[in-house]
């Protein structure tokens, strides 16, 4: 897997980096064809490909000790390949997916790594009580970094992500800027590109595949679909009280 890597990317990939994920068994991540250079699907979520692993956490360039956040924690294995480097204490990762943070939990802690804190949380909206953080990895597309994000990331600090949306998307490096004369909090300059990616878009509470579905009518014809012919018939009315609005002015 790892001597691929070097046919598959443009830019050599940090040696920190490979020495890592040599060290990670991806098979306790990846259930299907784990040392094979594809991404894939896995418990609806998309599983990196190594190469572009590789791509994203020399991007992030984290040293031993440094405060890690991860936006996305997925099937896990990025915050492991991340924890080798900075210790596994110093790893934060939080993802929208309620499913996904307990399979990423149980992927780490079977692979050695059940130090890495995994929470559900809106990525959006960071991890404000451990912050600040060195390190900020998004493994989700938006047009700027978060505000949130940035409010979190040390002084010298560095943010990756990807910038864009659709099929136009690219990796970027992000760092603090000096707040200006007007006392306003210090922003992110883009500090370097690492090429075209596709990731997906960075989603908000509510718009992840396993939300509740808030609207009545919607959820109701979900569940009597699934019991096919032997759902009732006539249901989508039994909730509403007709003889009260008979009575009533509402006709």
């Amino acid at each position: 897997m790892l001597d691929a890597l070097e046919y598959a990317l443009d830019r050599a990939p940090d040696e920190r980096v490979l020495a890592a994920m040599a060290a990670v068994p991806r098979h306790e991540f990846v259930a299907e064809s784990p040392y094979a250079n594809r991404e894939g699907e896995q418990g609806g979520t998309r599983v990196l490909s190594p190469a572009t692993a590789a791509r994203v956490l020399s991007a992030l360039s984290a040293d031993p000790g440094d405060r890690t956040l991860v936006v996305g924690a997925g099937v896990g294995y990025t915050p492991a390949v991340i924890a080798e480097t900075v210790g596994a204490e110093h790893v934060h990762a939080v993802d929208i997916s309620r499913e996904m943070v307990y399979e990423a939990r149980a992927n780490l802690a079977a692979a050695d790594y059940g130090g890495v804190l995994v929470d559900r949380r809106d990525g959006s909206d960071g991890l404000p009580e451990y912050a600040p953080f060195d390190r900020v990895l998004v493994e989700a597309a938006a047009v700027d970094p978060p505000r949130a994000l940035v409010g979190q990331l040390a002084p010298d600090g560095r943010l990756v992500m990807p910038r864009g949306r659709g099929a136009e998307q690219t990796l970027v490096a992000f760092e603090p800027e000096d707040s200006d004369d007007t006392g306003d909090a210090a922003g992110v300059r883009a500090v370097d590109e690492f090429g075209p990616v596709a990731f997906r878009p960075l989603l908000v509470e509510g718009e992840q595949a396993d939300a509740g579905v808030r609207n009545r009518t919607e959820r109701e014809d979900a569940e009597f679909a699934r019991q096919g012919y032997f759902a009732p018939t006539g249901w989508e009315h039994e909730w509403i009280d007709w003889d009260d609005r008979l009575r009533g002015t509402d006709r």
